[in-house]
């Protein structure tokens, strides 16, 4: 009896130090704590269990214009029901955002030890039609081919034929990168040459996701574009940053002083006036547009030789008429004047016209 007691108590003692040597081994390691401090001060508790309705659409946000690529991680460490997580967090994205084709448009990059666009930027420009998209997704399982996968979303995904807009366009270029685990291949090069083309690169960082190589991959500040969750089951809650991050302000929603009409741009306002009126100094307040009207004012003494002229003309074509009738031929029924005459009289008549 006592052999058993004590067996079971060098077994406890020894459970006992394992445990304490795991604990004191993670204490000091930075990536641990940031790791830890981040999840437990942005996540605490989880949400209700979700599944996708691709029917339902929340209420969306005024979003800049947006050319967004999702790059979702659905190796074999990521579970089925974790990979259905990940679909419920890109829907929800969906519905946050304003999509359309003239606002923003969204593709899916699936990877594993290959990659896979689920669809392109010019494919779905609805909600419905896109989240339906999503719920179609499955998993590839397999490895971690990140550098890969960011390689084929700038080769393939961001490209004009593929519905992203021209760069004149000026539209913003988003890459989110969702993966739980370290890449098999290198990302450094491949982001950095992803970041000089224009992209921005958020990294999210699920379980046991490598932080250096989220922050490799990731746009700075890094506080801003590097993000991370315990487990599958809290990710929807990064939808919120998102929407803080994407959603652009409304700046005349906020309050402007234009006279008429404010209209927004990118983070600021500019003022237009309605039709008819013209914009002041100010930049804000509009005056009725006044049309110049030219009063073209006569010279008195160019009047009175216009009027005289025109009755020493009246009284020639008078004598004419008056000299010329006597030779005016009768014969009952009709008269005939004297061509030449009348010639002069129709010349000096349109003279008087013009005049």
């Amino acid at each position: 009896m006592k052999s058993l007691l004590w067996s079971l108590l060098y077994i406890a003692s020894m459970l006992l130090s394992h445990v304490l040597a795991t604990f004191y081994s993670n204490v000091g390691d930075p990536q641990v704590i940031s790791a830890q401090s981040y999840a437990q001060t942005r996540n605490n508790g989880r949400p209700p269990f979700r599944t996708l309705n691709p029917a339902k659409t929340d209420s969306q946000c005024r979003s800049r214009p947006l050319d967004l690529v999702f790059i979702i991680d659905s190796s074999r460490s990521v579970r089925p029901g974790e990979f259905e997580k990940v679909k419920i967090f890109l829907a929800d994205m969906v519905d946050t955002l304003d999509v359309g084709s003239d606002a923003t448009r969204v593709a899916v990059v699936n990877y594993a030890s290959t990659v896979k666009i689920e669809f392109l930027l010019k494919d779905h420009f609805n909600k419905p039609d896109m989240k339906k998209a999503i719920s179609r997704i499955e998993p590839l399982a397999a490895g971690t081919m990140t550098g890969l996968a960011i390689k084929t979303a700038v080769n393939e995904a961001f490209t004009e034929q593929s519905g992203a807009r021209p760069r004149s366009r000026k539209i913003s270029k988003v890459a989110i990168i969702v993966t739980d685990g370290r890449p098999q291949d290198q990302v450094e090069e491949v982001s950095a040459t992803a970041r000089a083309s224009g992209i921005e690169i958020y990294a999210v960082g699920v379980d046991r996701a490598d932080m250096r190589s989220l922050k490799l991959m990731a746009s700075i500040p890094l506080d801003d574009h590097v993000f991370y969750v315990e487990t599958y089951g809290v990710i929807e809650k990064l939808t919120s940053k998102f929407r803080e991050t994407l959603c652009g302000l409304d700046p005349c929603a906020m309050g402007h002083d234009c006279e008429h009409i404010c209209v927004n741009s990118n983070a600021s306002y500019y003022c237009k006036c309605r039709h008819g009126y013209i914009l002041n100094a100010d930049k804000k307040t509009c005056s009725l547009k006044q049309v110049k009207v030219e009063v073209v004012v006569e010279d008195p003494c160019k009047c009175e030789a216009r009027l005289a002229f025109q009755k020493q003309t009246q009284m020639a074509i008078q004598q004419l008429t008056a000299k010329n009738i006597l030779s005016v031929v009768s014969d009952g029924r009709r008269f005939i004047i004297n061509t030449d005459v009348s010639g002069r009289i129709e010349h000096l008549e349109n003279m008087v016209g013009r005049v």
